[in-house]
C-alpha cells in the first residue's frame, strides 16, 4: 500500500498539464501531445539534462506544460513548473517592455540622448551612485550619442560586461565603447544597465517598483521578482553545472535589468503570452520593439566571432528589435530571447503571425544543446541561428 501511495504521487508530480491532445505547429503540421512528451524525456534522458521545464501557449491558453528531472539533483527533488528559477537574461525584455510604457506615457524618448535625462555629465557619476560608475567613459565623448534605443537594439557599441575581456576576466578593466554606437550589433549587459540607472533617475523610482506596477502585478506573475524574496526561500531550484555540480543560488538584495530577475517557468509563460497577445502596451509599441532595428552580421553572438563578418544568417534576414532578437521563417517572425549563465539555461521564443510561443527553462549547463531539436519538434521550426546563439547540438562533434 505504501509503494501504491508512492507511486502515485511521482505519477503526479511527474504529470504534465495539458489542454490539447495535438499542437498546430508554425507550418500547419500537426503533433500529438503524447508524441512531444515521449520526445521531451528522451532527448532529456539520452542528454542527461538534469532539469528541464518546457511551455506551450498561445495568447490565451496554455497547451502543455511540463518539468522533467530534477530542481535539486543531490537531495532527489522532482523539478515543478512552479519552481523558482534564475531567469538570467530573460530578464531584459521585461525592461523593454516597462521601457515602451514609458515611451507610450511620453516620458522617456527612444532616440534621446540619455545623458539629456540626467543632472550632471555620465562620467560624474561614480559606481557608489550607479551599478558600475562610469568615470572610465571620460575623454570618449561617444557616450553622449546613446539612446534607449541603442541599449536595447544592444547598438551602445559597449561590450557585454566591462571586465570580460580577450584574455579573461579582469575586474580592473575600464569601460570603453568598442564600436560606434548605433552602428552595429554587440550584446551588451553595459547597455541595458545604463538603461536601467536613466529609467530610474527620470521615473524616481527602483526597477522593482516599476516592475511590480507595469509587469508582475498586472499580468500575475506572483512568482517573480528582480529581488530574492522570502517566499521563495521553500520553492527555488538549483542550477547544475558539468556532470553533477551543485550550484548554490545567489539570493540578490540589488536588482539589475540584464540579469537579477527571479521568476518560475509558469510566471514567464505568462509574459510571453502577454506579448503574444499584445497586451499592456499601444499597437506602435509593439511595432517598433518587435521592428528590425539593426542587422546582426556577426558570425556568432559572443567571443571572438562577434567581430568576425558574415552572411550566412542573411537568409533568414537575423536581425534585434528592442529587447528581442528576430529572424525569419516561411511562415513568419520568430521573436526570441535567450537566458544563460553557469547551470542556467532558457530559450523564449513567439511566433506572431501563428499565435504560439515556447518558452525552455532548464537548471542544467547542458541544456542549450537539445534546443535546436526540441524547436524543431514542436515548432515544426528549422530556421533556428543556432550557431550564432552558441546553441550546439549535443550529437555534432567539434
Amino acid at each position: 500500500m505504501k509503494h501504491t501511495i508512492f507511486f502515485f504521487i511521482v505519477f503526479v508530480i511527474f504529470s504534465c498539464q495539458v489542454h490539447s491532445q495535438t499542437i498546430k505547429r508554425i507550418d500547419d503540421s500537426i503533433i500529438p501531445v503524447e508524441t512531444l512528451n515521449s520526445n521531451f524525456e528522451r532527448l532529456q534522458r539520452e542528454v542527461n539534462v538534469h532539469g528541464i521545464t518546457i511551455s506551450i501557449i498561445t495568447k490565451d491558453s496554455v497547451l502543455f506544460q511540463k518539468a522533467y528531472g530534477f530542481r535539486n539533483l543531490k537531495k532527489k527533488l522532482p523539478l515543478e513548473m512552479s519552481n523558482n528559477f534564475y531567469a538570467a537574461s530573460l530578464s531584459k525584455p521585461v525592461l523593454a517592455f516597462i521601457v515602451m510604457k514609458l515611451v507610450d506615457a511620453g516620458v522617456i524618448d527612444l532616440d534621446k540622448p540619455l545623458v539629456e535625462y540626467l543632472d550632471k555629465p555620465l562620467p560624474s557619476y561614480t559606481f557608489k551612485e550607479t551599478y558600475e560608475g562610469y568615470q572610465d567613459l571620460e575623454g570618449d565623448e561617444r557616450y553622449k550619442k546613446i539612446t534607449a534605443r541603442m541599449c536595447l537594439s544592444h547598438t551602445t557599441g559597449f561590450p557585454n560586461w566591462r571586465y570580460i575581456g580577450n584574455s579573461g576576466i579582469n575586474m580592473n578593466k575600464p569601460l570603453e565603447i568598442e564600436s560606434n554606437p548605433g552602428t552595429y550589433y554587440s550584446y551588451s549587459g553595459e547597455g541595458i544597465q545604463l538603461l536601467q540607472f536613466v529609467v530610474e533617475q527620470i521615473t524616481k523610482k527602483r526597477l522593482e517598483e516599476l516592475a511590480q506596477a507595469y509587469v508582475f502585478q498586472p499580468f500575475n506573475m506572483t512568482m517573480t521578482s528582480y529581488l530574492w524574496q522570502d517566499r521563495f526561500e521553500t520553492n527555488y531550484a538549483v542550477g547544475h553545472y558539468d556532470r553533477k555540480k551543485i550550484l548554490e543560488r545567489q539570493k540578490r538584495n540589488q536588482e539589475y535589468a540584464a540579469g537579477s530577475m527571479e521568476t518560475t517557468p509558469e510566471d514567464y509563460a505568462k509574459f510571453i503570452q502577454v506579448m503574444l497577445g499584445r497586451k499592456g502596451l499601444s499597437p506602435k509599441a509593439f511595432d517598433e520593439m518587435f521592428k528590425p532595428q539593426i542587422a546582426i552580421t556577426s558570425k556568432q553572438q559572443f567571443g571572438d566571432n562577434r567581430w568576425k563578418i558574415t552572411d550566412e544568417n542573411i537568409n533568414i534576414n537575423l536581425s534585434y528589435g528592442l529587447g528581442w532578437g528576430i529572424y525569419e521563417t516561411p511562415y513568419g517572425k520568430a521573436i526570441f530571447k535567450e537566458g544563460h549563465m553557469d547551470g542556467w539555461e532558457h530559450y523564449a521564443i513567439l511566433y506572431p503571425s501563428k499565435n504560439i510561443g515556447m518558452v525552455i527553462m532548464c537548471n542544467s549547463s547542458n541544456g542549450e544543446g537539445i534546443f535546436k531539436e526540441l524547436l524543431e519538434i514542436a515548432m515544426g521550426d528549422r530556421w533556428m541561428p543556432w550557431y550564432w546563439e552558441n546553441f550546439i547540438p549535443y550529437n555534432i562533434k567539434d
